[in-house]
């Protein structure tokens, strides 16, 4: 029986989704892992979107709470507010209290993935604040720690990512990630997955 990993996300303007696009590739590279796009429900309306020139939603199906049931595994994603999750996606968390009551995702592995506007705009901060929302659903935090190797020690570029999980710059909104960040992704998606099918063979 397969290994399901759903790696669920917010992206206003693209970044983070490109950064799940390629966690994907990687979850879905280890052997019997079902890997899964998801994003969050938008909060904003259109015409507030629209001033913001937020680009158009993908067809990446949107998530419902109840949805996180099935799987095994997850990678939570999401563009950094002031040093902390986006609202969209913490609204989303909000609407798990059913969950929560039955403790259904407890035990079950989660990492974390974001990004931020600057290199002081919440890197770490933004995956350590989110760390609460794992904790009261008794969910197991797997952060990457330094397995991506001399990926995670480069000082000749700007480099998103840390020890947390991994992450990008948006800049003023038109900076892509990059292929070392995308490659840090990608070993994100493979590791946990990995980690994710473990746990699932053990239980």
């Amino acid at each position: 029986m397969a290994t399901k990993v759903y790696i669920v996300y917010y992206s206003m303007y693209g970044h983070v989704e490109k950064l799940a696009e390629e966690i994907k590739k990687g979850a879905a590279s280890v052997e019997a892992v079902e890997a899964k796009l998801w994003q969050v429900p938008e909060t904003l309306p259109e015409e507030v979107l629209g001033k913001m020139s937020a680009p158009p939603k993908s067809d990446v199906p949107v998530i419902t709470p109840n949805d996180l049931a099935e799987a095994d595994g997850f990678i939570f994603g999401f563009p950094t507010r002031f040093g902390m999750m986006s609202a969209q996606f913490k609204a989303f968390l909000d609407a798990t209290g059913g969950l929560w009551r039955t403790q259904q995702l407890a035990g079950k592995p989660a990492g974390i993935f974001y990004s931020t506007g600057s290199q002081g705009g919440g890197q770490e901060t933004t995956a350590l604040t989110a760390i609460t929302q794992l904790v009261h659903h008794g969910m197991i935090f797997v952060p990457i720690g330094y397995t991506f190797g001399a990926g995670m020690f480069e000082m000749e570029q700007v480099k998103g990512g840390s020890p947390y999980g991994a992450g990008t710059y948006a800049g003023d909104g038109s900076r892509l990630p990059s292929e070392l960040e995308l490659a840090q992704a990608f070993h994100q998606g493979k590791y946990i997955a990995g980690i994710t099918k473990k746990l699932k063979a053990a239980a």
